[in-house]
């Protein structure tokens, strides 16, 4: 019986330390490595060419608006617990590239531009479990700034301007932004270091377009992305 108690005894034990290891604790440091996806719920305004919308000097271009499209690349998160239950996190990812389209009505869908952009995200994160628990959802809220570069301007685009009078485009640029993000995530513990994660953003996202022309014509478009950004990774807590 004593044996017994003593097996019991210890056999408990080991099960309370093995839980606990998987705890996040004040402190800690997560590293999330994995594939992030960048859809964007893109709304735009209509095109304006100096002022005026472009369905004025092109009625066959209604609606005239701008498009994005998605892109997935290696994202990357870092999060430092300040708390057991609360940590501060930081999103990075090598940089999306993206192709800006105008819908131009029955003129017809054209390549526009070729963008990259970075979208930094920190945020405060709120793990709802116990600290034992192998699975941990999260919710985060915090701030993105997004910066834009490598801007070109697409041939089809050039084609129908030139046809407007306006000639090829000499630029375009895309206004940096500042917005909210909100996040919802799980880790799940494989072992006390390693964890798989699956996260979702809704990221804030607002920008102007503008295309520059010959004699300081432009056409110009605002656009708020406001994407969903989707990341399942590897993580390991240090």
């Amino acid at each position: 019986m004593m044996i017994k108690s003593t097996v019991t005894a210890l056999a408990l034990g080991v099960a309370l330390a093995s839980g606990s290891a998987f705890a996040y604790q004040q402190g800690d440091f997560i590293v999330r490595v994995g594939a992030a996806g960048v859809d964007p719920q893109e709304d735009s305004s209509e095109l304006q060419v100096n002022g005026d919308p472009l369905t004025a000097v092109v009625p066959a271009a209604a609606p005239a608006t701008a498009g994005v499209d998605s892109n997935v690349q290696l994202g990357l998160t870092f999060t430092y617990m300040v708390s057991d239950n609360v940590g501060f996190a930081l999103l990075g990812a090598t940089p999306f590239q993206h192709t800006v389209t105008a819908n131009l009505g029955a003129v017809g869908v054209v390549k526009a531009a070729e963008v990259s952009h970075l979208p930094p995200t920190l945020s405060a994160q709120y793990y709802f479990l116990g600290k034992d628990s192998r699975f941990q959802p999260y919710a985060g809220i915090g701030v993105n700034y997004t910066t834009f570069f490598d801007e070109e301007v697409a041939a089809e685009l050039d084609a129908v301007t030139s046809t407007l009078g306006l000639g090829e485009a000499t630029g375009v640029d895309l206004d940096d932004s500042f917005g909210f993000a909100f996040e919802v995530g799980c880790d799940f513990a494989v072992t006390d270091r390693i964890i798989v994660n699956a996260a979702v953003w809704k990221i804030d996202i607002d920008t102007t377009a503008t295309f520059s022309y010959a004699g300081g014509n432009k056409i110009e478009a605002d656009v708020g992305i406001d994407p969903l950004v989707y990341m399942v990774a590897a993580g390991y807590k240090f």
